[in-house]
């Protein structure tokens, strides 16, 4: 099996910034893609950031977009999510995903085999 460990999490004021990382671990497996998404109270998980991760690509949405970065270290495992410019609507617990069987569309859900238990992350105005 695989586990993906999300850390980084917390409570910071608007215009702040924080860094999420996320550890795979486990079994051997294909690494196609590694990502992040959210889930506010009430509202549909949706997609926050993907990193191909043998090509480097990189896809955000758009209300994120100039504002996070996401890169990986391929020695590691590890993926990690930088926060800059926050605002409470990106208050949600975020998810680590992990694509290890390959999907194209890197926006859906269902293109990961693998999630984490997520962190939270609030922004207070």
């Amino acid at each position: 099996q695989v586990q993906l460990v999300e850390s980084g999490g917390g409570l910071v004021q608007a215009g702040g910034s924080l860094r999420l990382s996320c550890a795979a671990s486990g079994r051997t497996f294909s690494r196609f893609a590694m990502g992040w998404f959210r889930q506010a109270p009430g509202m549909e998980r949706e997609f926050v950031s993907a990193v191909r991760w043998s090509a480097g690509t990189t896809y955000y949405a758009d209300s994120v977009k100039g504002r996070f970065t996401i890169s990986r270290d391929n020695t590691q495992n590890t993926v990690y999510l930088q926060m800059n410019s926050l605002k409470p609507e990106d208050t949600a617990v975020y998810y680590c995903v992990l694509d290890s069987s390959f999907h194209l569309n890197v926006v859906l859900p269902g293109s990961y085999d693998y999630w984490g238990r997520g962190t939270q992350v609030t922004v207070s105005s």
